[in-house]
C-alpha cells in the first residue's frame, strides 16, 4: 500500500474508520465468518474488518461507494479469488443478484449515521436473501432499535425493524476506536430476519401509517393520536386502553390496530 497516499476520510460519505485492533477482533467473534458463507460488507473503507472476514475461508463482495478506496481496496485484497469489489451506492444496489437460489448472505457493515437508517430499510426489503446483519451504528440508534414497549428509547423505527427481525444490541465502542473520532458513541448490533413473522401484517403499509400516525405526537393518548384512522371502541375491541401513550404498546399490539384499520378499510370498499 506504500504507493498509494494516506486516505483523508471524507465527511460528505459519513466517513470514520475503525483501527482499535481490540473491537475489530470482537466484531468479527460476533460475526464468525466461516467456510462455505456469503458474506457482503458494505463500505469497507480502508478494509479493517475486511481482512478478518476474508480469513473465515467464505465468499465475500464489498459495496464501496468512495472511488478514492477502490484502488487500496483492489491492491490489498483484489488478488484473494473470495473477494469481489463493487463499485456504488448500497442504497441503490441489489443484494438478490449476489445471492444464487436457496442462498443467504451474511451482511456486515459500519455503517455512516446519515444513512443508517434508510440502509437497513433498503435492506429489509430484500431480507428474504439475507441470513443475519452485523452492523456499526450510533449507540442511540441501536437503543432504538433494540427498545421494547415502555422503554425510553422505543418508537417507530424500533418497532418497524423488530416486525421484521429479532435485535441483539452486542455491545458498546467509544469514539477513540475511530479515525477520525466521532462525536457520538457506537454500538454494535445483529439484527436477525424472522424466518416467520411472529405477527404478521394483512398490510405492512397500513401498519407503517399507523405507527407513524401513534408516534407523531407520541406523549397525546392512543385515541388521540389514532382518531382520524381508528376510534376509541375500535381501539378497545382489539385489547388496548385508548387512553394509554403509544409508548405503551407493543408490536402485537399495532399490528392488531393496522390488522383492523386494513378490515375496515376492506368493509368500507364492498
Amino acid at each position: 500500500m506504500s504507493q498509494f497516499a494516506p486516505h483523508r476520510a471524507r465527511k460528505r460519505f459519513g466517513q470514520n474508520f475503525l483501527h482499535d485492533h481490540g473491537v475489530i477482533n470482537r466484531i468479527l467473534r460476533a460475526i464468525a465468518p466461516r467456510e462455505g458463507q456469503h458474506l457482503v460488507e458494505i463500505g469497507p473503507g480502508q478494509g479493517a474488518l475486511t481482512e478478518g472476514l476474508l480469513a473465515g475461508g467464505g465468499k465475500l463482495d464489498v459495496v464501496e461507494l468512495d472511488h478514492d478506496l477502490h484502488p487500496l481496496l483492489l491492491a490489498r485484497f483484489g488478488g484473494n479469488p473470495q473477494f469481489t469489489l463493487h463499485k456504488g451506492d448500497a442504497l441503490k444496489f441489489d443484494f438478490h443478484q449476489l445471492a444464487s437460489a436457496g442462498e443467504k448472505l451474511r451482511v456486515v457493515g459500519n455503517l455512516p449515521y446519515n444513512i443508517s437508517t434508510p440502509l437497513m430499510f433498503h435492506l429489509l426489503g430484500q431480507a428474504d436473501c439475507i441470513a443475519d446483519m452485523h452492523f456499526m451504528l450510533q449507540k442511540e440508534v441501536v437503543q432504538r432499535l433494540a427498545a421494547g414497549a415502555g422503554m425510553n428509547h422505543y418508537g417507530r423505527l424500533g418497532i418497524m425493524v423488530q416486525y421484521w427481525c429479532e435485535v441483539e444490541h452486542l455491545f458498546d465502542v467509544g469514539p477513540g476506536a475511530f479515525n477520525p473520532p466521532p462525536k457520538v458513541d457506537s454500538a454494535i448490533v445483529r439484527l436477525t430476519p424472522h424466518a416467520r413473522l411472529p405477527h404478521p401484517a394483512e398490510d405492512v403499509q397500513l401498519l407503517e401509517v399507523v405507527v407513524r400516525e401513534a408516534f407523531n405526537q407520541r406523549r397525546k393518548t392512543l385515541r388521540n393520536t389514532l382518531k382520524g384512522l381508528l376510534d376509541a371502541e375500535a381501539i378497545e375491541a382489539e385489547g388496548l386502553d385508548p387512553t394509554v401513550r403509544p409508548e405503551q404498546v407493543d408490536l402485537a399490539g399495532f399490528v392488531r390496530l393496522a390488522n383492523r384499520l386494513a378490515r375496515q378499510g376492506s368493509s368500507t370498499d364492498v
